[in-house]
């Protein structure tokens, strides 16, 4: 019996296990590398929570964007008195916001700013006209 066919078929399997075992240890010596990267960035960052909570926790407090109602004009309003450098009206806030000058507009945008008044967000320095509170 020649058993020299079955010798080649097992050194090509064995070729091939070695091949499969090789390419496996590089894909480990991979995935550890990207693992020891994936953690230190995870430690970066849990570092930088730290950081930033801590730092925070130093600044005055301000409403969070989540207290405000729900209106997409609430945040542009908002950016607007962040950038005024003196007491807005609601014709002013509404003529900023793209909305059309009639009256139904700008008493709408008159209630939002007065709402934020009673949030505590902005003050009404005189009659009709408002600032950021500081």
């Amino acid at each position: 019996m020649n058993i020299q066919p079955l010798l080649d078929a097992l050194g090509i399997q064995e070729d091939a296990a070695l091949a499969l075992a090789d390419d496996l240890r590089a894909q480990i010596t991979d995935l550890q590398t990207r693992l020891r990267e994936a953690e230190t960035h995870l430690e970066h960052l849990v570092i930088t929570r730290k950081t930033v909570t801590a730092l925070s926790e130093r600044l005055p407090a301000h409403p969070a964007p989540t207290d405000l109602p729900e209106h997409p004009d609430y945040p542009h309003i908002l950016a607007l008195f962040n950038e005024a450098t003196s007491p807005l009206r609601a014709r002013d806030v509404c003529e900023a916001l793209d909305h059309e000058l009639l009256p139904k507009n700008i008493e709408g945008t008159r209630a939002k700013l007065k709402r934020l008044v009673k949030l505590g967000i902005l003050t009404e320095v005189d009659a009709g006209s408002f600032t950021r509170k500081q």
